[in-house]
């Protein structure tokens, strides 16, 4: 996709990855729209951010989405580009019977929030010349991190309809791309201070570069993902999940 010149609905645009992304692309010379459900965040964005807009939008939520997706597409008749990016990631112990709640709230926000935003928006995007899909996925998409068993396998399913998406619309103007991040600084799974991960702005700015170098690019890894995404081609899957089976839960 292009990096300027857009329209951009940015879901989950309210902290983290989707919050930079959306000051980053605002930044570039795009429209940017950021989505979420708490009005006082998205109030506040819009006011330290002129230019930014915002609509409440709960991706957990489908009748959400569909009165979101009339609404945006009227009101935002240009927007080409959808980043589904909100999701949320949770400790999980499947021995504990009250973790299935937080499985079940992981998959309708991770995976089908972000299916039923695909299905909600491409009749509209099909329409635009020059228009793309971002899916948000993770570098635990390759190689699962067992303290957060149904969060990896979100990633890893949301990996598999990306390729599929990409294959049904090859003959489209709707690109598609995914953005695979390792472990960043961000309030997901309290790692604002976690220093084995990676500096939000460090990892937007590389993520940035790589997607103005390469337009077309089918996935947007940065260097400190890659251990992960090619640890199978690599023959290090069964080490890095090793590695990864050491970190715990710190409540327990």
């Amino acid at each position: 996709m292009k990096t300027s010149g857009n329209t951009i609905l940015i879901t989950g645009g309210t902290s983290g990855i989707g919050l930079g992304l959306a000051l980053r692309f605002h930044e570039a010379g795009n429209r940017v729209i950021v989505a979420g459900r708490r009005k006082e965040l998205l109030d506040r964005i819009t006011t330290d951010n002129p230019g930014i807009e915002a609509v409440m939008l709960d991706v957990a939520d489908g009748a959400s989405i569909v009165r979101a997706s009339e609404a945006i597409a009227a009101r935002y008749p240009e927007l080409n580009v959808l980043i589904n990016n909100a999701g949320i990631m949770q400790w999980e112990d499947v021995r504990d019977a009250t973790c299935l709640q937080i499985a079940e709230d992981t998959i309708t926000t991770n995976l089908l929030g972000s299916i039923r935003m695909v299905y909600g928006f491409l009749p509209h995007l099909l329409k635009k010349g020059d228009a793309a899909i971002l899916n948000v996925t993770s570098a635990l998409a390759f190689v699962p991190f067992p303290a957060t068993p149904t969060y990896n396998a979100t990633k890893a399913a949301l990996h598999s309809f990306t390729e599929s998406l990409r294959v049904q619309l090859a003959d489209t103007s709707v690109q598609v791309t995914e953005i695979a991040p390792p472990g960043v600084r961000t309030t997901l799974l309290g790692q604002e201070q976690d220093e084995n991960a990676m500096p939000l702005e460090d990892f937007l700015s590389e993520a940035m570069t790589l997607l103005q170098a390469n337009p077309k690019a089918k996935e947007i890894v940065v260097e400190r993902a890659k251990f992960l995404r090619y640890a199978e081609a690599n023959g290090e899957y069964g080490n890095m999940l090793a590695m990864l089976s050491t970190i715990k839960d710190p409540r327990s």
